[in-house]
């Protein structure tokens, strides 16, 4: 390296444009396409970024058995039954494996009242 500066004459003489000669393929139509490109990169980061940012992720607390019992109130008497059905198996799958071969008789298994009582009880 030279220990002499160099004239502002030639630093700026040694600086290259940035943009690309007039003769060159694609001339204007090639500087578009490239700042459209970047444009719409930077436009795809940023609504990607202001996405994340704007995301609020909602806790979703699954109703205890208590409140699905509760939530069962306003249903007919066979929508119970089944939703009950469901929460002892989930709850109490002993008991709901030694009522399960009584369910599909004729009388239809326990009674709508035992059968709340019990899941209350189990659960």
């Amino acid at each position: 390296m030279k220990d002499t500066a160099l004239s502002e004459t030639a630093m700026l003489a040694s600086l290259r444009d940035i943009r690309l000669p007039p003769d060159a393929p694609g001339g204007m139509v090639a500087e578009l396409a490239v700042a459209a490109g970047l444009a719409g990169l930077g436009a795809v980061l940023v609504v990607g970024f202001l996405r994340l940012l704007s995301n609020r992720r909602a806790v979703a607390q699954e109703p205890g058995p208590t409140d699905r019992m509760a939530a069962l109130a306003d249903k007919p008497e066979a929508e119970r039954r089944v939703a009950l059905l469901h929460l002892m198996r989930i709850h109490a799958p002993e008991r709901y494996a030694a009522i399960r071969g009584d369910l599909y008789r004729r009388e239809g298994g326990l009674d709508l009242k035992v059968l709340e009582a019990e899941v209350a009880h189990l659960v």
